[in-house]
């Protein structure tokens, strides 16, 4: 791994902030801001973005001071959320697996297609 200089480091924590603003505003933050802006303003590729960004996620889920915001407002459905983390943790391993296997410019357009996709069903409300 090279060393940093004071300019990615700026980067990086102005991308920890606004990822971690969006994510306890709107519920996004990983895939929505943080892998996009790894690759644009720090040069990764796509499996590097997407896993350093599921790494990141590791203490902050731990310790979900969000998720406690929800919980104390009464805003978490917590028999939904264990079914979801099941099958999350199985699907995150392989969609892993396939994720480092796929040539970076196809799985930049599937990541792409995907958030278009959702961006047009906010947008028009259906």
């Amino acid at each position: 791994m090279k060393k940093m200089d004071i300019n990615t480091i700026l980067i990086l924590l102005a991308i920890g902030v606004f990822a971690g603003f969006i994510s306890g505003l709107v519920g996004v933050g990983g895939g929505v801001v943080i892998v996009p802006a790894l690759v644009f303003f720090l040069g990764l590729t796509q499996q590097q973005a997407q896993g350093t960004s599921t790494a990141l996620f590791v203490i902050p889920i731990a310790f979900a001071l969000s998720a406690w915001n929800y919980h104390k407002s009464g805003n978490i459905n917590w028999s939904y959320a264990f079914i979801m983390l099941i099958t999350f943790m199985a699907g995150s391993f392989f969609g892993s697996k396939l994720a480092i296997s796929i040539d970076q410019n196809i799985i930049k357009k599937v990541f792409g297609v995907f958030l278009l996709l959702i961006a047009i069903k906010l947008i028009s409300g259906k």
